[in-house]
């Protein structure tokens, strides 16, 4: 593993000075930023920003036309999506990616046999590691009593948690979350917002992206806002809501005082 010139270890996963064009249109512009072990980033900003073309970039959907991202120090940005999943990156996505006429069980047992590295040879059998994994992920999401259930039958948030289960599975250090409560009700929001604390809990670093603000708020440690492809702004939730580039841009000024006002209820409990 390469270290920093001071000598301590990278960054779980740094993206240094990442650019994806489309054409003419840049979506993603010389956007630089590290996530740390144990951390949560959180992503917000307007639609059309860039977020999910970052993620894209991010874990080897699309390439980066210029810049690079790295994992634990290690250059991953020409990886192949499966390559980067066996380095230990999962993601979850905006819409519910998941095989709807297949089983729970059968959906995340998938991902564990296939997103770990010895699974790239084809096997007609199942690895009693892959079999493991998808038991544990399926109990952490609370899915277990539920495995023999066809994932296309289930409503929205259990969908949302089999898509969890079958990163989970593929034991990442670090998971991408696109909107994972995009479509959720205020109660369905609470217990995803429980879910994602207890995976940060247990030792994985999550970047996730995120319009519900309260979410996004009351989980991240540091956040990311993206306007036009660039950094709007990095830092510390309470200082985001006193900007006024992300007031403008994005919040609007009485949002920014809701987060304050939320920000400063959550530091006086």
């Amino acid at each position: 593993m390469s270290v920093s010139p001071a000598g301590a270890a990278p960054p779980l996963l740094a993206c240094r000075n990442i650019t994806r064009r489309f054409g003419a249109l840049v979506a993603v512009n010389d956007l630089s930023f590290e996530l740390n072990p144990g951390e949560i980033l959180g992503i917000g900003g307007p639609n059309g920003a860039g977020k999910t073309t970052l993620f894209d970039v991010i874990s080897g959907f699309v390439p980066t036309d210029e810049g690079a991202v790295l994992h634990r120090g290690e250059d991953i940005s020409r990886m192949q999506p499966h390559q980067v999943c066996h380095h230990g990156l999962g993601r979850t996505f905006q819409l519910n990616a998941a095989f709807a006429t297949l089983t729970v069980y059968e959906n995340v047992l998938a991902a564990a046999h296939f997103g770990q590295p010895r699974s790239i040879l084809t096997s007609l059998t199942f690895h009693r590691e892959a079999i493991e994994a998808t038991w544990e992920a399926l109990e952490f999401v609370g899915l277990k009593d539920r495995h023999d259930l066809v994932v296309g039958s289930l409503p929205v948030v259990d969908r949302k948690r089999v898509m969890i289960a079958s990163a989970l599975a593929t034991r990442p250090d670090c998971l991408l979350m696109d909107e994972p409560v995009g479509g959720l009700n205020p109660k369905e929001i609470e217990e995803m917002l429980g879910l994602v604390r207890q995976i940060r809990d247990a030792g994985t670093a999550i970047i996730l992206i995120e319009h519900v603000m309260r979410f996004l708020v009351s989980l991240s440690d540091r956040v990311l806002i993206m306007h036009h492809g660039e950094r709007l702004f990095l830092g510390k939730t309470a200082e985001m809501s006193r900007d006024e580039k992300v007031a403008e841009v994005y919040l609007g000024k009485k949002a920014a005082q809701r987060i304050r006002d939320f920000v400063a209820a959550g530091d006086a409990a």
